[in-house]
């Protein structure tokens, strides 16, 4: 979308919603509570790239949120690799043959039977333009006997002590690049756990390509010195570096008394994180003007050394589709000592996708671990309960998970256990968190930063809380916004942003009271967030800020 600014085509359309009828239980017909629309959708429809309190997001997900997904020939049925839908024989073997037939042949879908096949070890997509599909998630099983501490090893955190990385990252079906993947797990049995993002394990897998001219956050244009590396296609890093006062983790929080007062030298775990790397398209290259695949997600400035640059080989345009992951189940470990129960991961992944996927019985659902522009679409988390049902972390951008499930556990839950939700943490920005039925967790901020998120359209029973340690810094960054959020339970932790997140947005939700896990704000002073239509759900219009967002461009 990078002719975007060319126009808003449907805001009549979304600001003009009238009022639906409804029936009564008597058969007279009685108009619905009238559709009501903020003030705040009116400004961000004035200025959608740089509004102060809604981040820009209608771009988010796989091919900018494309509602289909590719349908790449079949090219290996993993029977013809010897896998068995029997429920015993260990079929991950031929699973991962018959992906790796595929990988080496330039992509193609890779399809499994209805039956349950066991497998006894990681299934690994690391080629790009791979798919594995199921005959749909009621009717294909992977029943995993093993966990990722008995296949891997590795109990342990680049953070120190003995907290297990189990705990949020790796997962028993994990999409990353092959090089990538198999460098993880070589440090990873070295006892040495490494880096996890887009730069390899000691953060020196790039180079320079050229560095960039200031710019303003919402821009699609870059200007840069030295065009002659850029290509219309490829993927880039945007790398900004922070200086000695912090000035670019302020700028996330979005600056002002409060940021700058704030003691950021202390927060070792978040300063870990920086440089910020941000994965983008490059879509035109005009002399020395480059047009981008979505807007800048922050200020460009010099003092921050910004660079596009090369990055470990991404893994691109491979998804998992129509299937059900289902872990033996025991019980759930303490917390932070979990031992790699986990479902679906995506690392280092740009343009991928899972669909019709459902977890069971796992310690950690949906990940993404730096991993930008993928969709997790028609998703479901179930079985004995979860200590994070989805995660987002390692500077993980603009991706998209849409009518999603988290199932009530089906036992009670372990003294010294933990459950989050949808987590979002470390430095990640512009993910969206669409139609959603939480019947168990919370809004989940890990601190570490994360800036320019939306949870829209969701149900919750908000009966989780949230993690992060001090090291880890602020929980919220600025432009975070709920939008129609419907609390079934009454409780405000982590929904309610108006006392807790800078320059943030909480737009019709239902009353609710602290109780429990209760906050106070990272900065002094006004946060600058905004609160309306409060007590009310479900008249909000629009009633997603996402597919509004989407809406207001052809």
């Amino acid at each position: 979308m990078g002719n975007a600014h060319q126009g808003m085509a449907r805001r009549s359309l979304l600001l003009g919603a009238t009022a639906a009828a409804a029936t009564t239980l008597t058969g007279a017909p009685a108009l619905a509570a009238a559709p009501q629309t903020p003030s705040l959708w009116r400004e961000f429809t004035r200025a959608p790239f740089t509004h102060p309190q809604i981040p820009y997001v209608g771009r988010a997900g796989h091919r900018g949120g494309a509602l289909r997904f590719p349908l790449r020939p079949v090219v290996a049925d993993v029977r013809d690799f010897g896998a068995v839908a029997d429920g015993t024989t260990d079929s991950a073997p031929a699973i991962n043959r018959a992906i790796a037939a595929a990988g080496r042949a330039g992509g193609g879908t890779v399809t499994l039977p209805p039956g349950t096949f066991r497998i006894d070890d990681v299934i690994r997509v690391g080629h790009s333009n791979v798919v594995l599909r199921g005959a749909g998630s009621t009717r294909t099983t992977l029943h995993a006997t093993k966990n990722l501490t008995e296949l891997i090893g590795a109990y342990g955190s680049r953070y120190g002590g003995d907290k297990s990385s189990w705990s949020w990252a790796g997962g028993l079906i994990w999409l990353a690049p092959e090089a990538r993947w198999n460098s993880l797990v070589a440090a990873i049995r070295a006892k040495n756990w490494p880096f996890e993002g887009w730069t390899g394990n000691r953060r020196d897998e790039w180079r320079p390509l050229t560095p960039v001219d200031p710019a303003r956050q919402g821009s699609w244009t870059v200007t840069v010195p030295n065009p002659s590396p850029l290509r219309p296609g490829a993927l880039v890093l945007l790398r900004l570096a922070d200086d000695a006062d912090h000035t670019l983790l302020e700028h996330m929080c979005g600056g002002g008394p409060g940021p700058e007062a704030y003691t950021w030298d202390d927060k070792t775990k978040l300063t870990s994180y920086v440089p910020c790397e941000w994965p983008v398209r490059i879509t035109r290259v005009h002399g020395r003007e480059i047009t981008l695949e979505r807007p800048l997600p922050l200020d460009i400035r010099p003092e921050w050394d910004p660079q596009l640059t090369t990055h470990a080989t991404e893994l691109t345009g491979s998804g998992v589709e129509g299937l059900t992951l289902e872990a033996t189940e025991t019980s759930q470990q303490p917390h932070l000592l979990d031992k790699g129960h986990n479902g679906v991961v995506f690392q280092c992944a740009y343009d991928c996708w899972a669909h019709d996927v459902t977890v069971r019985h796992v310690d950690n659902g949906f990940g993404l671990v730096a991993a930008s522009a993928c969709t997790l679409r028609h998703t479901r988390v179930a079985g004995r309960g979860t200590h994070h049902p989805y995660f987002c972390r390692e500077g993980s951008h603009d991706n998209l998970i849409e009518d999603f499930t988290i199932e009530a556990r089906t036992t009670p839950a372990p003294s010294n256990t933990q459950l989050h939700g949808i987590n979002v943490e470390g430095l990640s920005s512009h993910n969206v968190w669409s139609r959603g039925d939480m019947r168990m967790g919370t809004f989940d901020s890990h601190r570490g930063l994360p800036f320019a998120n939306v949870r829209t359209d969701i149900t919750v029973h908000n009966n989780g809380r949230h993690g992060g340690d001090a090291s880890a810094g602020p929980l919220f960054g600025a432009r975070f916004t709920h939008w129609n959020v419907r609390v079934t339970n009454g409780r405000a932790g982590m929904i309610r942003l108006d006392g807790l997140a800078p320059y943030s947005a909480t737009v019709g939700i239902d009353e609710v009271t602290e109780f429990d896990q209760i906050d106070v704000p990272d900065f002094a002073g006004d946060l600058h967030s905004r609160l309306e239509l409060y007590g009310t759900t479900d008249v909000v219009r629009p009633r997603n800020l996402y597919d509004a967002q989407r809406a207001l461009f052809r």
